[in-house]
């Protein structure tokens, strides 16, 4: 195998949000197998490489996970730098696990570039820390969803523990996960937080209660979404007023 293939993480969407070592990357890149949601900003960058659709979204068809396991490493044979862009961070929800472990039973070299996630973008545009001291000290990062023929998951217990939560992929779930929730004991009166479209221009930002998740995601259009929920999202529509804009901020 002549070349090696960087798992790069695109980050929640903001161009000026990727790592110099992945914009470095994807200058170098000869092939660039891509989620759905990254920027057409983020893939400009990668003017000279062959830019190749693999993502997944929910309800739509998508490219199949051994299929692309297949295709990265029948890239490396041909080519010297091989990347595979994953919106968010790759190391987590994304399946990096399942591709770093096909190629390196094939001899691929494999390297990781970590990139900005969802769950951090969104508290930064809320400007509430995760963490506060007396408030949270834990912060747990799960989803609701489950891959076909999967074990069952196990996200309750953890998000019931943490101080903090950051839900992946539940938008469409807001309802049964408020029910679950709540029926496991956690109150209906939490503070939540979704945000759509966390680090780009159009970004929302709705606030509300743990009974009234399902409302809020009701409201979502069709970007990617986090859900937070926990104390630290007491104050966070007051903050989020005063802010200062992304845009007036850049200026």
């Amino acid at each position: 195998m002549s070349g090696t293939v960087y798992l790069v993480g695109a980050g929640p969407g903001a161009a000026d949000l990727l790592t110099l070592r992945a914009a470095r990357l994807l200058v170098e890149a000869d092939i660039v197998f891509h989620d759905a949601l990254v920027s057409p900003e983020i893939l400009a960058l990668a003017a000279g490489g062959e830019k190749i659709a693999v993502g997944k979204r929910c309800g739509r068809h998508s490219t199949a996970q051994r299929f692309i396991n297949k295709r990265l490493a029948d890239a490396a044979q041909a080519h010297k730098v091989v990347v595979r862009l994953k919106g968010g961070d790759p190391m987590l929800f994304g399946r990096a696990h399942e591709e770093i472990r096909y190629l390196v039973s094939r001899g691929v070299r494999v390297e990781v570039v970590p990139g900005v996630t969802a769950a951090l973008a969104a508290s930064a545009d809320l400007g509430v820390s995760l963490t506060q001291r007396g408030v949270a000290r834990t912060v747990v990062f799960a989803t609701p969803r489950v891959a076909p023929g999967a074990p069952a998951n196990e996200w309750l217990a953890p998000v019931l523990a943490a101080d903090t939560a950051a839900i992946y992929m539940g938008a469409g779930d807001a309802q049964m996960i408020a029910q679950a929730l709540i029926e496991a004991g956690k109150a209906a009166a939490t503070p939540v937080a979704v945000v759509e479209n966390a680090s780009r221009d159009d970004v929302r930002m709705l606030y509300g209660t743990l009974r009234q998740l399902g409302a809020l995601a009701a409201e979502l259009g069709e970007g990617p979404a986090v859900i937070l929920l926990g104390e630290v999202l007491a104050d966070a529509a007051a903050v989020a007023r005063r802010a200062i804009p992304r845009k007036a901020q850049a200026r």
